[in-house]
Parts: C-alpha cells; sequence; structure tokens
C-alpha cells in the first residue's frame, strides 16, 4: 500500500485531469501528515495541521480520508492489484498467480518509496489506532479478493471455502507486514512474502519451523 502514481503505465490510458488532482490531493496530504508524524509524533498530529500542511481545508482532508488512520492506510493498490490478478492465463496455477501479484505489489511498494513503506508499517506496530483501522480494512480488501476469486476458479464467491481462503491471505500479508517492521526492515520484503505464500500453500510443514 503505497501513494498513487499521478503517471500510468505505458499500456493503459493516461488519468483525466480531475482524476490526476484527486491523486495530487491525496498525495500532499499524506505527504503532510508524514512530515508532522516526523516533527511532532502520531498523536499530537491533528487533521487541522494536516489541513493547514497540505494547504487544503480540513474538510478536504476528510473527504478523501475519514479518519486519520485512513491517511496511513489508505491507497489506491487494491483494485490495481485485483485487475492484474485478473490479467492472469486461466490455466496458470492458483499459487502461481497470488505469487505474481504480490511481487508487483512489493516491486511497485519498493519502486514508489522503500521510505513510505517503511514508516507506514512502523505505525502499523507502534500505533494501537492505525492498526485496529488495518484489521477493518482488511474485510472490504478480503471481500473484493472473494469476487477476484470466485471469477477465476468458479465457485462462489460467498462461500465459506473462499471466504476462509481470501482473509487468510490478507490475514497474511498483514502480519508479513507487521513482521517486517518488527525486524527494523532489516529483512528483505520480497522473500518474506514468498514464504508467506508457501505457508498458505504447503501449510505448517517441517521446512516451515
Amino acid at each position: 500500500m503505497t501513494a498513487a502514481r499521478t503517471t500510468a503505465p505505458a499500456d493503459r490510458p493516461r488519468l483525466g485531469l480531475r482524476e490526476r488532482k484527486k491523486i495530487k490531493t491525496r498525495e500532499a496530504i499524506r505527504a503532510a501528515t508524514y512530515a508532522l508524524v516526523d516533527e511532532q509524533g502520531y498523536e499530537a498530529t491533528t487533521i487541522e495541521q494536516i489541513a493547514e500542511r497540505a494547504e487544503v481545508s480540513p474538510s478536504t482532508v476528510l473527504r478523501y480520508f475519514p479518519t486519520k488512520e485512513d491517511i496511513v492506510l489508505t491507497d489506491e493498490r487494491d483494485p490495481a492489484l485485483l485487475a492484474e490478478l485478473r490479467s492472469r492465463p486461466a490455466g496458470e496455477p492458483w499459487t502461481d498467480s497470488i505469487r505474481h501479484v504480490l511481487r508487483e505489489a512489493v516491486r511497485t511498494d519498493l519502486g514508489d518509496g522503500l521510505d513510505v513503506a517503511r514508516r507506514r508499517t512502523r505505525l502499523m506496530v507502534e500505533v494501537p489506532a492505525v492498526r485496529s483501522r488495518m484489521m477493518e480494512s482488511m474485510s472490504v480488501t478480503g471481500r473484493m479478493l472473494c469476487a477476484a476469486i470466485g471469477e477465476r476458479t468458479g465457485r462462489d464467491p460467498d462461500s465459506l471455502e473462499v471466504r476462509v481462503y481470501a482473509m487468510s491471505l490478507v490475514g497474511g500479508l498483514m502480519e508479513t507486514s507487521l513482521y517486517w517492521a518488527e525486524k527494523d526492515h532489516t529483512e528483505d520484503l520480497p522473500a518474506l512474502m514468498d514464504r508467506a505464500v508457501d505457508v498458505l500453500h504447503r501449510g505448517l510443514s517441517r521446512e516451515n519451523r
């Protein structure tokens, strides 16, 4: 989860002016938030201060991000990842598809700025309110993933099996991010994501100990 890019890949249509302005506003709000958090800490940072630093109104901040925690957590990643998942070859093993999409997500994360990814995950570890909001947002991501799994496998997206698998994946990704931050971001994030997929695919085998 990182801030969205204002430019589109060469093989996709360029975003319209209105959407580019929205993305720039979101980026300005995020940048202001991180700068203030660096200066005075998360708890001391207010929506009013963020608005002033980003040169927008408090109501604009809340229109884009309903809570302060959403500024840290919300991005435009989920729809892009789901589109990437849906574009994978129909005959490709499901685990290979998931692994590919996660590698792309990590590549984009690190390409957009390793510092942003580190800040976000550090706040997830250190601030209970951010972590709690992350848990709430997982259900939204999980539902979107259920739909994609249903399309790919022909299963009912609301079936117990699909819901359990989707939420296991989403929860596993969150725990991987927390683990990375708890280890002071010293371990290789792509390798950690691969390990997470292996656990989901194979379970707790002897090799996972």
